[in-house]
């Protein structure tokens, strides 16, 4: 990443990110200034490629910024990486234009691939697809729980196949599409600020350039373009929140004393013991992190299996982490003001966001038995 724009997240991440990230929580509302600050940063446009008028930046760069940003707030983070997942299926596929916003940072896409219908089996939509006439497509669905739904620009959305054999079909679908409505709000237990809510379309009519890729290849587009982007900045994310964790930890424990003792808490050896384990969990999380990485972009033979294995660590590590800091900050950590709770309650996200760590852990030994990874594949 060039020097301006490390410099200009770095401004907006204590200017806008981290200033509000209590507020974003408490209130559960969408980070939307901070949001605006990462798109006139050109950090929204960062993973477009140069010629096509963003800054070119790859994976490594991209789980930077999801990890810096988790640090400072998980809602701004989340809707972040969900942009960053949607961007290569659009580079690939999507209108020039649409492209041409991203790179500027006046686009802010997702992804809308879970369903009521299918939960967490984002590979078996049960939406729609549909002639509509002049080459127009009529979508019917109702999507779950989709990030940033309502401030969003577009979603990258899937389907059944329009006429072909595959499972899946993948659609550009401006957030301003008639028939595209947002149902309820988000009053969950952690990323209150991502506005996770679901979208349904009926009879949303999109035009004939709105299809990504061919028909009934959705899936396959998906796994190669978009999940691994995914899999990948949510363990960032994981990471981020972890890394935050052990901070504000060890910031207590040294700070806070026990007068009677005339000690520090650190000066305990079981506070030291748990703040040693969450360290370690913490480094062994990123390091695997950037070995998936490395793998991804060498294109090493075992990056399928680091890919499906990357999200499901980071994720569990988070949750293990967040623990401990609850348990080593003892009352405090219950307090708003300290930050862990927050970051305790944000790591349960990633466990149940789809793939799930229980599918990704049963993907992974389907990978190492030469099984296929969906049944039927």
């Amino acid at each position: 990443m060039n020097d301006q724009l490390w410099k200009a997240l770095d401004e907006v991440i204590a200017n806008e990110v981290v200033p509000h990230a209590q507020v974003v929580d408490l209130q559960g509302v969408f980070p939307s200034k901070a949001m605006e600050a990462l798109g006139d940063a050109g950090v929204l446009g960062a993973t477009v490629p140069k010629d096509a008028g963003g800054a070119g930046l790859g994976l490594a760069e991209a789980a930077t910024i999801v990890e810096l940003l988790s640090r400072a707030c998980g809602s701004t983070a989340m809707v972040t990486m969900m942009h960053f997942a949607a961007v290569p299926i659009l580079v690939a596929h999507g209108p020039r234009d649409i492209v041409g916003q991203i790179a500027a940072g006046r686009h802010l896409s997702t992804l809308a691939f879970s369903e009521a219908g299918s939960r967490s089996h984002f590979w078996a939509p049960v939406g729609t697809a549909s002639p509509a006439g002049e080459g127009r497509v009529a979508l019917n669905a109702r999507k779950s729980w989709v990030t940033s739904a309502g401030n969003a620009d577009s979603y990258v959305w899937s389907s059944r196949a329009l006429a072909a054999d595959g499972p899946m079909t993948l659609w550009f679908v401006p957030a301003a599409t008639a028939g595209v409505s947002i149902s309820g709000g988000f009053d969950g237990l952690g990323l209150r600020g991502n506005g996770s809510r679901p979208v349904r379309a009926e009879n949303a009519v999109v035009g004939p350039t709105a299809m990504l890729g061919a028909d009934g290849q959705g899936l396959d587009l998906a796994m190669q373009l978009t999940l691994p982007w995914f899999l990948v900045l949510n363990a960032a994310f994981s990471v981020g929140l972890a890394e935050a964790a052990v901070r504000e930890a060890i910031g207590h424990v040294t700070g806070a004393r026990l007068e009677h003792l005339g000690q520090r808490l650190v000066d305990q050896p079981l506070v030291r013991n748990d703040i040693g384990r969450m360290r370690l969990r913490t480094d062994a999380a990123r390091a695997v992190l950037h070995d998936t990485v490395a793998a991804v972009e060498s294109g090493r033979e075992d990056a399928g299996l680091r890919v499906l294995e990357v999200k499901a660590i980071a994720a569990e590590t988070a949750i293990e982490v967040t623990d401990l800091a609850m348990k080593t900050c003892g009352g405090a950590a219950f307090r708003k003001d300290l930050g862990i709770e927050r970051r305790f309650r944000d790591a349960r996200a990633a466990r149940v966001m789809a793939p799930t760590t229980d599918h990704l852990t049963d993907f992974v030994a389907r990978e190492s038995c030469g099984m296929p990874l969906l049944d039927g594949a």
